[in-house]
């Protein structure tokens, strides 16, 4: 199981926003997250917590592009690009990118699926109900994984037909998207259903909301590491493909350890 680590350039990411704005801040970050061990870094210009407000492409492009190609000077580590802009996927994958990772699941323009098959890049489909802005005001679902499962399957499908290889395909359930805890519980006590469909699964669980829903210590956001662990190692033990962490040394070793654990079986 690979560990994908999170550089935000944003001014209000609901984690570390404005942390490693600047662009010097930025590098350093990505440097240590590849130095504790991470796999693939996951570049975002744009921040999708709830309530957050758009940018433009021009903007997430001034902001993802020179870390991109800053980081591709240094390192062959795989970066993704965490983005529903078929612009700004155009321009990270020119400038070094290899992974398109969209929380819409190339549903939020029209050519997004055909840019996505041009570009020849992996790509990750997310599961969100509604968008960024409003998508906590009021989720409901009849069978939450039943039509996450759909949802996911159907976007694949989709990307399939507009000529994206299947084995460059990646689904992600979109924890904590449009979910309400029941709705999150759900999902990460069923991940098997969701890495039945076929494809590798990223599993985004890293200081997420929910985990203050279950312990009043993790209303600090850095009270949420022990739950974050938690929930990664419940998809790591149904095969899930990849974390995506902040704390991305914490999560190496929870992944040795537990595979150790599993190898010795």
């Amino acid at each position: 199981m690979k560990v994908m680590g999170i550089v935000n350039v944003t001014p209000d990411s609901f984690s570390d926003g404005g942390r490693y704005f600047e662009p010097g801040a930025a590098l350093e970050h990505a440097r240590r997250l590849i130095a504790e061990g991470a796999d693939i870094l996951d570049i975002g210009a744009e921040s999708t917590r709830p309530g957050s407000d758009p940018v433009s492409a021009e903007d997430e492009i001034a902001r993802a592009e020179p870390l991109i190609r800053a980081i591709r000077a240094e390192s062959d580590i795989p970066i993704s690009i965490d983005t529903m802009k078929p612009q700004v996927a155009r321009a990270a994958v020119a400038a070094g990118a290899d992974i398109w990772n969209d929380v819409t699941a190339l549903g939020f323009a029209g050519d997004a699926a055909a840019t996505a098959a041009e570009l020849g890049c992996e790509v990750v489909l997310m599961h969100m109900q509604g968008e960024p802005r409003t998508m906590q005001a009021d989720p409901h679902y009849d069978d939450v994984v039943a039509e996450v499962c759909a949802f996911l399957e159907g976007r694949a499908a989709r990307a399939v037909a507009a000529g994206v290889a299947r084995e460059k395909i990646w689904l992600d359930p979109g924890i904590g998207f449009g979910k309400r805890l029941k709705h999150n519980l759900a999902l990460l006590a069923h991940l098997d259903r969701v890495v039945a469909l076929g494809f590798p699964v990223l599993l985004g669980v890293s200081r997420k909301r929910f985990i203050a829903a279950l312990d009043p210590a993790g209303e600090a956001l850095d009270g949420r590491l022990a739950g974050s662990l938690a929930a990664g190692l419940a998809g790591a033990a149904v095969g899930v493909a990849a974390l995506r962490a902040h704390d991305v040394a914490e999560t190496v070793q929870a992944v040795k350890v537990w595979n150790a654990i599993a190898q010795a079986r």
